[in-house]
């Protein structure tokens, strides 16, 4: 591991325990919903860096249409894979948070629908390629999937706002009736975000790292097969 990683690594250690401690000693519980209120920092702290992820998909995607260099649909795809591993944290906090305060798993309103849509466009983005043969279309028809899903990321966020949902109203970015006002449960809200995303970041590199890699042996063993044939 280099020194750019073991200090990306440290520090992601480290938030992440200040993250974890905050969020689950130090933050009050919530006056009306009481400790099961906790889920919401890791909740709304994997839904950000999945959005992060879903939009560098859509910008990956637009440079891979405009110059065709394969870099960018493997930058994308390891992206679009972190990103759906965090929606799938979303959908499954979510409805453990849900049951205690609203008294169901799941409401089909448009949050929560707009969001599993979303989870299934990235399910097929990233799975989907498998069932290409073609080298050259595969790359291309990912990349067009995958801004087609990072542009719904806008119209989930906005959701509740155009709609009459049982979903809170948003908590970052709201209104003025929204938000949180505990200094503490602010402090565990924003080191849940940060340590996220330092984990996102970290999974990218290292993920763009060995899909590199395996994209380099597979050229070395097509060269030697191609030797071998003379």
């Amino acid at each position: 591991m280099s020194m750019k990683n073991t200090i990306h690594f440290v520090v992601l250690f480290a938030v992440m325990q200040m993250a974890l401690v905050w969020a689950l000693y130090i933050a009050p519980p919530d006056a009306l919903q009481g400790h099961v209120q906790r889920i919401f920092y890791f909740h709304l702290g994997s839904i950000w860096p999945g959005f992060l992820a879903f939009f560098y998909v859509l910008y990956g995607s637009i440079r891979y249409l405009i110059s065709r260099d394969l870099i960018w649909d493997r930058k994308s795809l390891v992206s679009g894979e972190i990103g759906l591993v965090f929606c799938s944290i979303v959908l499954t906090t979510g409805p453990v948070w849900a049951k205690p305060t609203w008294g169901v798993y799941w409401a089909w309103d448009a949050r929560l629908t707009s969001t599993l849509v979303l989870w299934l466009v990235f399910f097929a983005y990233v799975n989907l390629r498998e069932y290409i043969d073609d080298d050259s279309k595969r790359p291309r028809i990912s990349a067009v999937l995958g801004i087609v899903g990072a542009l719904m990321v806008p119209f989930v966020y906005m959701s509740t706002r155009i709609f009459e949902t049982q979903h809170p109203k948003p908590v970052v970015m709201g209104d003025a009736e929204s938000g949180i006002r505990h200094p503490d449960m602010n402090i565990a809200l924003y080191l849940s975000l940060f340590a996220f995303t330092l984990l996102y970041i970290y999974l990218w590199r290292q993920g763009v790292k060995q899909m590199l890699t395996e994209d380099r042996l597979k050229k070395l063993r097509a060269q030697l097969l191609r030797l071998e044939g003379h």
